[in-house]
Formats: C-alpha cells, structure tokens, sequence
C-alpha cells in the first residue's frame, strides 16, 4: 500500500489534536502566541543597524560621511566584503585600539588626499578630507574629556573610512605611482626648506655682522670725550708704580679679552667684579683694534670697577705680528683667501656662515699668541666677550690641570661636537693624526697655564697646522679648529658649571644656567643684537649701567 506523504498524516492529527483543547485553552494560546509576535517586531524595529551601534547610527544619519555618494551605494554586507579584501588584521579591529585605528587611518588618508587632487579627483578628495575631519573630531573628544576613543563613536567611522581607503586601492592609488608622486612631493618640499633655511642663515649672518647704532653712537661719544679731555688720557699715561706691578704679578687673578666691542667687554669686566669676592686682585687684559683703541680707554677711565685693574692695548702695536712670522695673517692678507670666503661662487663656494668679517679679524687668532703678549705672566684664563660672568672665578686660578696646557669645558656630549665635525677626515694627514670622534671642548671661558704652552711650543704647532691648510683643504675658516690640533692631547676637562654654552642659537636648561659660573652667547644671536634671545637678555642687561649718560644716549630704552 502507497504510504501518504508526511505531511498530509500529521495535519488531521493535530487539527484534531487542537479541536479537542477546551475552548478557553485555546484562547489563552491564541492570545500568548499574538503577544510574542508583537514582541518579536519591536525587537526587529528597534534593533539597531549591524554596522552601527545605538547612538552612532542616530548620530550619523545626517552626517556628512554617511550621506556621501560612495557609501549610499554600499550595505552593511558589502562593508563585511570590503573588509575581507582590505585583510584588515585583528588588531586593526580590537576594541582595545580604536585610537591608533583612527590615527592610521588618518596618516593614510591625509596621502590619498593629495595623490587624488594630484589625479584631478577633487570628489574623493573631498570625501576623504571630510572622514579625516570625522575621525579627528571624535580623537578631539576624546582627548578633551580625558577619556578614550569608545567602541560605538569609532567602530562606524573606521568602517566608514575603510570604504573609501578600498576605493583609492581600486583606483591605483597605492601602485608605484603613488610612491613616485609623493617621492616627488617630499623631493619638492625638501628643496623648499633647504632654500628657506638658507634664506634665514643668510639674513640672520646679516643681523649678527651689522654693527647696532647704539654700538656706533657710543663708540663716536666716546672718541669725542678721550679727545676732549686730558684728565681721562692722564688716567692711562700715568700708571702708578702699583698698576704697572699688578699687570705683571703673578699672584694676582688674570684674565685677557681680545675684543672691537665696547659694550660687550664692560659686561665682562662688571660681571666679574660683582661677583668676585676679591675685585682688588683681578687683571683685566684687553686687546682692541686702532678704531676702538681711543673710546675704549675713555670707557674705562669713566669707570671704576670696585678696584679692578683694567690695561689696554692694540693690536696694530705688536710689531713682532707680522705675515712672515704669522701664517694665518699672510693668509688672511691674501686676496685669493679673501675671495675664497666671501665670493660663495661656484662648486666650491662657501658656506654663507664663515662668510663673516670676524674671521678674518687679527683679533680672532690673537689667542694663540698670549704668551708672547704677556712674557711675564704664568698663567691667565681667557674670555670671549661674549660672555657674562655670575660666579666667583678664583677658583679657576687653583685648579690642577694635571701638566695639560688648557683646561676646558668639553662639548661632546652630543656627536656633532666630536673631531669629525670641524676637521676634514677624509684628508690623510688629519686622518693619520687626529681620531675623529675626539672629544671637543670650546673657546670662551680658558684656563691657561702659559709655562706649560711655552714648553710645549704650542703656538709652534699652531704655526704648523695653519701652514699645512694654505690651500682651504683641513678645515675651514675660524679659530676653534686650529685650536683642535694644536692643543690636542693637551687639555684638561672642567667641570660644565664653569662655563655654560648655547645662549645665542638654542635653548639652555634653567638649572644649569642657575648653576653656570659663565653664562655663553656663543652663535649668533648676542645680546646686543636685535635678534638677539629674549629670554637670555636679561643676564647680560643686568650688568649694563643704563644709567650712564652716554648709554642713555645712545641706546634708548
């Protein structure tokens, strides 16, 4: 016999099943069955969208992103196979780094932005831009209330973008064109910035080597007071038996500054008595040029220093510095030198920052030479003037320096300041004698004990290594990289206190310039100047009698 299909057995069975019920039972299960049913379909539309939780899905509805053309076109199911061909990688995807996704995204998309202008795309540059705004709007929010990036503000904005980030991928926009293009961009901006840095050391060498009308004023008033008055040039010719023994008594507190700049050597010269406890027993040294030789004396004529005792010379009156005993003065007399530096013409044209007057000056290079400007002296510390003295510097006069001719401050902390940046090692004589990653140390505030120079014969090495480097080839112009050979070997490192540098180009530690017993404008930004640092001004102004008649003249504050 043919059996019945399934179906057509069970329903006669549970029709009458049913029909059999009491008729309140089947009431009460019509009715529970209806329930459900209306409880199933606020459920269903009340739930939210799969790609967005409860509060992003609202939110975003009217927002840009979710109204773009690109993602009308795309369901929650075509997101899933997006994702799938983009093989984003669980991490991406962890709720624990929502953050970093968006960041990513972003760095990504900011790309594609200028690849797709570059394309002529301005459309999907412009969604692009809008979904970084999006994702930077919400880190901003996050960021702003102390928080993190939440899983329902991110999940849709990161899904969102990864349509779009897709979308540059079909359109090639991560092929070797792409990479060619922002190679390019970079090539660009690179040669930009070199130009404009160039530009402002250019113009920044400029205002560092103009001489500030203040300067000049102060310089001409002076000149007319020397002049004018026999008392001050009284003060100078007739030296006292005790001034004329203090200049060469060696247990008195020495110092030497070589320097064309009024002004500055007063700070000098201030800075150290203030803050000497024995300004009776200080030696102050100077050294200037026949312009300034006048104006000078008259300036400290004007002025006592709780004692100190000031001499001054110029250098046009050492005979014995002459070009046949001096290489770099039969150097710097060259015309072909001169045009070496200052033309900046051609393969081999300078770099604009030793295009400056200063180092062709006589007084640059005198500080290999003090010896023989102080015979009698047995050791002295040399000052640049450029610097501003806050501490006592007797000390400097007791310490060991272990059978060394100079003490200083070294300066390799950072490899830029090693061997290897002033002198040219691929040069086989400097190569053969020199380890390029020597420590340097700096000019500015010196120790020098002068019976172990003349013993040693540095000026002799000196000589040497400036005679080799006639032809421009060991180093270039200045005075710190001669001074690295020929004083190598021969230093003697100092406590970092004693001398603090980087006033004039970079930002100085507070504490380490509270702690600095010579603060250093070392670059060029000097206080004097315009350009000068503001925040580092007031060191050197503290030392400046703006009450002086003539400072107010010439400097209006």
């Amino acid at each position: 016999m043919r059996r019945r299909p399934f179906l057509d057995q069970r329903r006669p069975s549970f029709k009458r099943r049913w029909q059999q019920r009491p008729w309140w039972v089947r009431l009460a299960l019509s009715l529970l069955l209806a329930l459900a049913c209306v409880l199933l379909l606020a459920v269903l539309l009340g739930s939210p969208d799969p790609g967005a939780s409860p509060s992003t899905s609202t939110a975003s509805s009217g927002s840009e992103a979710t109204s773009s053309p690109l993602l009308r076109q795309r369901s929650y199911l075509e997101l899933e196979g997006i994702t799938d061909a983009l093989n984003m990688t669980d991490e991406m995807l962890s709720a624990r780094s929502f953050s970093r996704q968006l960041m990513d995204q972003i760095y990504l998309a900011k790309t594609y932005v200028v690849v797709a202008k570059e394309a002529n795309n301005l459309q999907f540059a412009a969604e692009l831009s809008a979904h970084v705004r999006r994702a930077q709007s919400i880190l901003t929010h996050a960021a702003a209330h102390g928080g993190t990036v939440l899983e329902q503000e991110a999940e849709k904005a990161i899904r969102d973008m990864s349509v779009l980030l897709f979308q540059a991928q079909q359109l090639r926009y991560d092929s070797g064109i792409t990479i060619m293009k922002l190679k390019g961009q970079i090539q660009a901006l690179e040669e930009k910035s070199k130009a404009e840095a160039e530009k402002s050391t250019k113009y920044g060498q400029i205002a560092a080597e103009e001489l500030p009308k203040g300067l000049y004023c102060l310089g001409v008033r002076l000149t007319m007071e020397w002049f004018k008055s026999s008392e001050l040039q009284r003060k100078f010719s007739d030296r006292s038996p005790t001034v004329q023994n203090n200049l060469r008594d060696n247990s008195l507190y020495h110092f030497c500054v070589f320097s064309d700049n009024i002004l500055a050597v007063s700070v000098v010269v201030n800075s150290t008595a203030i803050n000497s406890k024995h300004p009776e027993k200080i030696v102050f040294h100077l050294v200037t040029d026949e312009l300034n030789y006048a104006p000078m004396r008259a300036w400290f004529a004007m002025s006592d220093y709780r004692g100190v005792t000031v001499d001054i010379q110029k250098v046009e009156d050492f005979t014995w510095l002459n070009a046949s005993y001096v290489p770099v003065l039969k150097q710097l007399q060259n015309a072909a030198t001169q045009k070496f530096y200052f033309s900046g013409s051609g393969n081999r044209g300078t770099p604009i920052k030793f295009r400056n007057p200063k180092y062709l000056s006589m007084l640059n290079h005198l500080r290999f030479y003090i010896p023989e400007i102080y015979p009698e002296l047995q050791k002295v510390v040399f000052l640049d003037d450029d610097i501003v003295v806050q501490k006592d510097l007797s000390e400097l006069f007791t310490i060991n320096l272990n059978g060394n001719v100079m003490g200083a401050v070294e300066t390799c902390m950072e490899t830029f300041h090693r061997f290897h940046k002033y002198l040219n090692h691929s040069h086989p004589l400097i190569r053969a004698h020199f380890d390029p990653d020597a420590c340097g140390w700096a000019f500015g505030m010196n120790v020098l004990d002068l019976v172990e120079w003349r013993n040693k014969n540095v000026t002799g090495i000196y000589h040497y290594w400036q005679g080799r480097n006639a032809d421009h080839t060991l180093w270039k112009l200045g005075s710190l990289p001669p001074g690295l050979l020929a004083f190598y070997g021969l230093v003697e490192a100092l406590d970092p206190k004693w001398h603090v540098l980087g006033l004039g180009y970079t930002t100085v530690d507070p504490a380490t310039i509270k702690e600095g017993a010579v603060l250093h404008y070392n670059g060029n930004m000097k206080p004097w100047l315009k350009i000068g640092m503001e925040k580092y001004k007031s060191f050197w102004d503290n030392y400046v009698d703006y009450s002086h008649p003539l400072i107010q003249q010439c400097f209006m504050r």
